[in-house]
């Protein structure tokens, strides 16, 4: 299967089994969405990921957390830049996602990093997601 947009499909099917109160999710893996799922797991989104050997490809696992009343601890999950159009922005203009609440995931020359990292770092990068 041949995806245009791999992230929008990682965000959108972490989106989905959290609305569908499923413990985890997979996906196909690449090295990309494994630092996406790094960033979650350190940001204490998420529970741990883990990837898989399927024989193929490989399968990269998440494991959702929720809150003690089980709503999903990711409430949004949106993708900031698409292929279609690309968002960057510079070191001076990376955003605050609810006054620092949520993150942002920058893709930047030094690797994937949340907004505080590339705030502290004074890189910009391109803007892959939001979280909170």
């Amino acid at each position: 299967m041949s995806l245009n947009d791999p992230i929008a499909d990682m965000l959108t099917r972490v989106r989905n089994a959290g609305q569908a109160g499923h413990r985890r999710v997979d996906m196909p893996v690449s090295k990309l969405k494994m630092e996406i799922a790094r960033i979650l797991a350190e940001n204490h989104f998420i529970h741990e990921y883990k990837m898989l050997d399927d024989g193929h490809h490989g399968v990269l696992r998440l494991y959702l957390k929720y809150t003690d009343e089980g709503r999903p601890v990711i409430r949004v999950l949106e993708r900031a830049s698409r292929p279609g159009l690309r968002r960057y922005v510079g070191a001076d203009n990376v955003p605050r996602v609810l006054s620092g609440m949520g993150i942002a995931i920058l893709s930047t020359s030094r690797g994937v990093m949340t907004d505080r990292d590339a705030r502290a770092a004074r890189i910009g990068g391109e803007l892959l997601a939001t979280v909170y």
